[in-house]
């Protein structure tokens, strides 16, 4: 029998380093907007969806159409205007900072400094917003900045600049005895005179912006011999491009349908009545077309401005430039008809779609409703003055000469 021994060589180690690792439970993405069914598990924390190379290319087609406009002329111009600002302003910083995609405390600080500049006389409360939601828009979707610290300081100064006295501007309103006055202004004897006839007419009667005067094609009014059937394609509260339409009934103080078939006779003189025409033009003095640039941005189509200064000046022309202390501008068209409708009964949700409002808006209300001097009425005429018949007493002991 061998004594021989066999040695082998080890390591001492614990019980617990002996025991197989535990598996990694598995991490579940869990939010507020998910949903499961019966027995169902949510996504895995780590789970990626298998997109390919192919599932992030667009076609030349694509990328030429995105990058055509889609948003109204006039914001575009207005953002551009203002974002080359907000670029100036970060480049004059020192160190300069980062305009797009900027941080939360560059949106902020600029923000601040509109304000600064609007306390001391350079703008109101209402236009510092519009830049700042211009800016805020411009911004990459997932690298917008938090805009809550900005709007707290502009709705603490809006109180401020309200308690001081300031007010927002609004334009007149041009109610139909204002635009009759205005058309009865006008020689429409002449090329420009029927355009503007007719164009302060729709302006009131279709409650137009100025930018859907500017925009609008022959081919979107139909003239019948009882009224005008009118598409608005394009509107500013139209976010889905679905547009608009109604018939407006022809009447005997504005004449819609006359005015209508005389300037369209210009225009099919003038060899400009193509459907896809613009439906107002820029007239020479001479009451020719007058020539723009093949470039030009905007085609033949008149610019909202333009039409702007052409309505202000029949204001001027008829001799109200100003109503109750405000000045007309294209809006006045617009506030006009909506204060006439409201005054006569007809309902908030009727006024809202003769003026592509939103359904559900207040603004025809709040902002467009604008009764000149102090109104027809006074709500206190509902209170009974002395008391009923206390105020003859009344009135009669005032009467009385005082005794010495």
């Amino acid at each position: 029998m061998s004594t021989e021994v066999e040695i082998l060589h080890a390591e001492l180690v614990d019980a617990d380093e002996r025991r197989p690792a535990p598996a990694e439970e598995p991490r579940y993405l869990i939010t507020q907007h998910t949903m499961l069914g019966p027995g169902e598990l949510p996504p895995l924390i780590d789970r990626k969806p298998a997109w390919q190379d192919a599932d992030f290319r667009l076609s030349a087609e694509d990328l030429a159409e995105l990058a055509e406009p889609d948003l109204a002329d006039n914001t575009i111009a207005n953002r551009k205007t203002t974002v080359r600002e907000f670029e100036d302003w970060c480049a004059a910083q020192d160190p300069p900072r980062m305009p797009y995609p900027c941080t939360t405390a560059t949106y902020t600080a600029y923000g601040l400094h509109l304000i600064r500049r609007g306390k001391a006389g350079e703008f109101k409360p209402d236009s510092v917003g519009q830049y700042m939601s211009r800016i805020w828009n411009w911004q990459p979707l997932d690298f917008r900045p938090d805009p809550s610290r900005f709007k707290g300081r502009l709705r603490a100064w809006r109180k401020e600049w309200v308690k001081a006295g300031g007010q927002v501007d609004r334009s007149a309103a041009v109610t139909m005895e204002y635009n009759v006055r205005i058309i009865e202004s006008i020689d429409e004897s002449t090329n420009i005179g029927k355009r503007d006839a007719f164009l302060a007419a729709l302006a009131y009667s279709n409650l137009h912006r100025e930018m859907e005067l500017a925009d609008q094609l022959l081919k979107r009014v139909k003239v019948h011999d009882s009224g005008l059937y009118v598409t608005t394609a394009m509107s500013k509260t139209d976010q889905g491009g679905t547009g608009s339409s109604r018939f407006i009934r022809d009447r005997a103080d504005l004449q819609l349908v006359r005015r209508a078939r005389a300037w369209i006779a210009v225009l099919h003189e003038l060899g400009a009545d193509g459907p896809n025409d613009p439906l107002f033009r820029a007239l020479t003095v001479k009451g020719g077309l007058r020539s723009y640039p093949a470039d030009r941005e905007r085609g033949t189509r008149m610019r909202p401005g333009s039409l702007n200064e052409r309505l202000q000046h029949l204001a001027e022309q008829a001799g109200v430039p100003y109503i109750d202390n405000k000045k007309v501008t294209s809006h006045s068209w617009r506030a006009g008809a909506n204060t006439d409708m409201k005054a006569r009964g007809v309902s908030l949700a009727e006024r809202n779609m003769a003026g592509r409002w939103s359904p559900g808006s207040t603004t025809a209300d709040t902002v467009y409703d604008r009764p000149h001097g102090i109104g027809e009425g006074d709500p206190l005429d509902k209170v009974p003055q002395f008391g009923g018949a206390a105020r003859a007493a009344v009135a009669a002991a005032r009467a009385e000469p005082p005794t010495e």
